[in-house]
């Protein structure tokens, strides 16, 4: 069935389907009265409304604040401003253009922009690789299976930051390149070139589009050496054009106010230590934690769909699969990009299979049209339930979370404690929460510097590891404090240091409640 999809259709519109006349409300008509064609409108509802939720990240703040300062200032910083701790040292701000798109959405659409600009960033991510399931997965039910389960496991990645960006150019490069490899819109793989310099202005994680460039390079070379049918010979020229490819891409990077600096930057971030061991999107998948339930179902249903389909997978393909597989079993941050790859091949796959079977042949079946008075029914039904609901579903969820966001704020941060020390003004330096650095830096920045926040890369493995030595209360904390010039700590009431600082009689608790506790040197 899938070999009947034709390369010059608009997306998800099969070519075997009536198209009596192109006038638009005629094709407006046909839309509406197919069933199939709207659950597209149901697909894309559902992962933006679960895309729809209050902002938590803690890196959100420092984001939003250097946003501000690039505003105000019309200067991007190239030291750290924000600390005291590492005040002065470098600072590759290699997210600036996202911390700008971010702030200014932020100054004219308040959280609300944010949070329904950021829903559809991820949505649009999952409309390019439903894209690719529609043509290889006719039937809705197929695409949208595989679709969902690869938009479910990347849910744990899901938020206003800058990775979702990263997350959009990368499904953008998954569908060009694989059509590129289909000899489908060849001419479209230069359009990665520009991309790559906006992409390397909002995050480091461009990265990854020159790896799925080089992905793509050895998986034609793995289809020529594996494939009878292919060779060497016979797939270079499309190697040789994107090698060329991969040099422009590579020459684009340094395109940026780091220049050369953003070639070795991303290389430094995973190699480091302490960011691996204590940042929780930077660990192996935990299975056993039910945000990485949905992950653990992409793997098995993607493997069990290629063992079972009676279609053999390219080697190539197999081959970008197993590595960005084990990239994702090391970190968790790389879940996107093995999701993305994964989507369409459990598509195809589950396809191939189900229509294999006996009870699968109704997949395959075109789609009934009424007429007369059971069409005008359908288009009211198919209205309603396909269109109308999804849409108002989303538009209170949507309402729903920018409503909680001010209480999930204080909930989750020292917001009555901040206020206390806007009014009451405690000594600096601070010691504060890893967590609440961004949102210190937010609501206190340049009044207060912070000692800590997300930003993994400025403090380097040393700093975070006397850090979080403090923080436990090991052997050598006092002494910490005093090197630093502590003079005001602000962490969670039950943490080891806490503890500490209560029995000390050099430490007076001036500010508690249930979430935070401040302490003043005497």
């Amino acid at each position: 069935m899938s070999e009947q999809i034709g390369t010059n259709f608009p997306p998800f519109i099969r070519a075997d389907e009536p198209r009596e006349t192109t006038t638009e409300g005629h094709r407006l008509l046909n839309i509406i009265l197919s069933s199939r064609r709207l659950l597209v409108v149901v697909f894309m509802s559902v992962i933006f409304a679960a895309a729809t939720r209050p902002i938590k990240d803690p890196d959100f703040y420092w984001h939003l604040k250097t946003g501000e300062y690039l505003v105000e200032t019309r200067s991007i910083p190239r030291t750290d401003i924000f600390s005291t701790s590492k005040f002065g040292s470098e600072w590759v701000t290699h997210e600036w253009l996202s911390e700008l798109f971010m702030y200014s959405i932020f100054r004219w659409l308040g959280y609300a922009g944010l949070i329904a600009a950021f829903a559809a960033i991820i949505t649009a991510t999952f409309i390019l690789a439903y894209r690719r399931c529609k043509e290889v997965a006719p039937h809705p039910y197929i695409a949208g299976f595989a679709l969902i389960v690869g938009a479910a496991a990347t849910m744990p990645t899901w938020g206003v930051r800058p990775q979702m960006l990263s997350m959009l150019f990368a499904s953008i490069f998954v569908l060009v390149l694989g059509d590129y490899c289909r000899n489908v819109r060849t001419k479209a793989i230069w359009s990665l070139i520009p991309l790559t310099v906006l992409w390397v202005n909002m995050h480091a994680g461009y990265a990854m589009g020159l790896a799925l460039i080089v992905l793509t390079i050895v998986s034609l070379l793995t289809d020529g050496l594996l494939l009878p049918d292919q060779s060497i010979k016979k797939t270079w020229p499309r190697i040789r054009t994107l090698c060329l490819l991969l040099a422009g891409c590579i020459g684009a990077v340094c395109l940026n106010p780091s220049g050369t600096r953003m070639y070795s930057y991303p290389f430094e971030t995973l190699t480091s230590s302490s960011m691996m061991q204590y940042i929780q999107e930077w660990k192996s998948p935990n299975f056993h934690e039910p945000m990485f339930q949905a992950l653990a179902l992409l793997f098995l249903v993607t493997f069990a769909a290629l063992a079972l389909s009676g279609k053999r997978a390219r080697p190539g393909e197999l081959l970008m699969l197993l590595v960005t597989a084990l990239a994702t079993l090391r970190s968790s941050r790389n879940v996107p990009f093995f999701a993305l790859l994964a989507i369409p091949l459990l598509a195809e796959h589950s396809w191939h299979w189900v229509t294999a079977q006996p009870w699968g042949q109704w997949f395959t079946k075109p789609e009934t049209r009424e007429t007369g008075t059971a069409s005008a029914l359908k288009i009211v039904l198919n209205g309603l339930v396909l269109v109308i609901i999804p849409l108002t579903l989303v538009g209170l969820r949507l309402g729903g979370s920018v409503r909680n966001q001010l209480p999930t704020e204080t909930e989750t941060y020292p917001a009555a404690a901040v206020n206390f020390m806007v009014k009451e003004k405690p000594p600096q330096p601070i010691y504060n929460e890893y967590v609440w650095g961004g949102y210190l830096i937010w609501r206190l920045y340049p009044e207060y510097r912070v000692n800590m926040d997300g930003r993994a890369d400025v403090y380097g493995d040393a700093l975070i590891e006397e850090f979080l030595a403090v923080h436990d209360g090991e052997t050598k904390w006092r002494e910490s404090l005093e090197k630093q010039g502590i003079r005001t700590v602000l962490v969670k009431p039950d943490v080891p240091l806490a503890s500490l600082l209560r029995q000390d009689t050099g430490w007076q608790n001036v500010f508690e409640d249930k979430g935070s506790v401040i302490f003043v040197r005497r």
